[in-house]
């Protein structure tokens, strides 16, 4: 797939975006109360993990907000459409491909390079598993739900059918992280935010 020639643009921002600005650009392009969970759900992983490997906690956080900024309206034009609206917000370069590579080989062929990027990668459809697996909980919540509950379901493919498995394995594979570790990871990261997310 050729590379959207928009990602070329030039982008010039006197300040990086904040977590504050993701929100607000979030809200303004999401309606459903799930996405935008789903959405929180990504920043909170992709801030817990920058703040255990030493990164820009704000940055992660805000990439992760904004990642899924067209699912909604525009499902067929996924990550173009999100590129344009950063684009045109004037978000810098290197965020708006860190959003292009979530999609790689899905949407786009933007390769996951960078540990944000991979990072990124690897948790945008494990979250949503992770979410899948906690509603169907007694208690509909992350906040008692194990690796081994998350693995047990894992093998029923016939559970949470459109999360991409492949993806979340070759995404922890990148990474150089176990995949029950990666699962930990994001169950801890989400536990953080759990009333906001609706978990």
């Amino acid at each position: 797939m050729a590379q959207p020639a928009a990602y070329t643009a030039a982008v010039t921002s006197s300040a990086a975006p904040t977590r504050a600005d993701a929100l607000a650009l979030m809200e303004a392009n999401i309606d459903s109360a799930a996405l935008r969970n789903h959405c929180k759900a990504v920043a909170a992983t992709m801030a817990y993990i920058a703040r255990q490997k030493g990164e820009d906690e704000e940055k992660w956080a805000a990439i992760g907000l904004v990642h899924d900024l067209d699912w909604e309206r525009h499902p067929e034009q996924h990550c173009q459409k999100t590129e344009q609206f950063l684009v045109e917000a004037g978000w810098p370069d290197e965020y708006v491909r860190a959003v292009l590579s979530h999609g790689w080989q899905i949407c786009t062929d933007v390769e996951p390079l960078s540990e944000l990027e991979k990072t990124l990668y690897a948790i945008d459809e494990l979250t949503g598993f992770v979410t899948a697996c906690a509603l169907v909980r007694p208690s509909k919540s992350v906040r008692d739900l194990e690796v081994k509950s998350v693995r047990k379901k894992w093998k029923s493919a016939a559970f949470a059918a459109g999360v991409d498995r492949d993806v979340i394995v070759r995404g922890s594979e990148m990474l150089d992280v176990e995949l029950d570790q990666l699962i930990q990871t994001v169950i801890e990261a989400m536990r953080e935010v759990a009333d906001d997310i609706g978990l």
